[in-house]
């Protein structure tokens, strides 16, 4: 475990004993998830991902390596592949995004990619078109069994929640998300942590 996901880890049980119902919140940057015949595609048979660093959600982690994605109207250079691989690979972004792309993605949970936008994915080895696989990310919350009991919530809740930052806002349909496999944190795109005034160490607060 690398020292920065400790002090994070560290500033998060500061945060929550300080105040119960306190949320760290995080922004996420594109990335994209690839399943293992879209890494065998894009960088050659056989090959595995290597891991560069953990990250909040145990298991995890950003690899070293990066991948460039082709719209009809633009290119976005160097976005993060994210491990480890899944069944149907995916492509995060947000709505800024997606208009220098020259795309559409609908707004959705993980996972939910049945009707969803096409990209082409491309590395020095290879291009593919990756049919069904854009999104824009619904911002949710994950969180444990024990804090979903104290913070009085179940999974697939919908809430809204309060940010505590130089420029406040309030966050509706914000979708919950429960499991033992989760850390308490709060996920935003950067859109949303820019019209937020976003800096490391934000928290939020479910309202309703």
């Amino acid at each position: 475990m690398d020292e920065e996901l400790i002090k994070e880890i560290a500033r998060r049980v500061k945060e929550t004993l300080k105040n119960p119902n306190t949320i760290p919140i995080e922004a996420s940057g594109r990335h994209i998830h690839l399943s293992k015949e879209h890494v065998e595609v894009l960088f050659g048979k056989g090959y595995e991902l290597k891991r560069k660093k953990e990250l909040s959600q145990p298991g995890q982690y950003q690899c070293e390596e990066r991948v460039t994605l082709v719209g009809p109207k633009g290119v976005i250079e160097n976005v993060a592949v994210l491990g480890p691989e899944r069944a149907r690979t995916q492509v995060e972004i947000s709505k800024t995004d997606a208009k220098q792309l020259g795309i559409d993605p609908p707004v959705r949970d993980s996972g939910d990619l049945d009707g969803s936008e096409k990209i082409y994915i491309v590395t020095r080895k290879a291009v593919i078109e990756a049919k069904e696989s854009v999104i824009v990310a619904k911002r949710h919350i994950h969180m444990n069994n024990e804090d979903a009991l104290r913070l009085k919530v179940k999974d697939k809740d919908i809430v809204n929640v309060r940010v505590k930052s130089d420029r406040p806002v309030i966050f509706e349909d914000v979708v919950i998300r429960v499991s033992d496999k989760y850390n308490l944190s709060m996920h935003i795109d950067f859109d949303e942590a820019n019209a937020s005034s976003f800096e490391n160490g934000m928290v939020g607060e479910i309202i309703s």
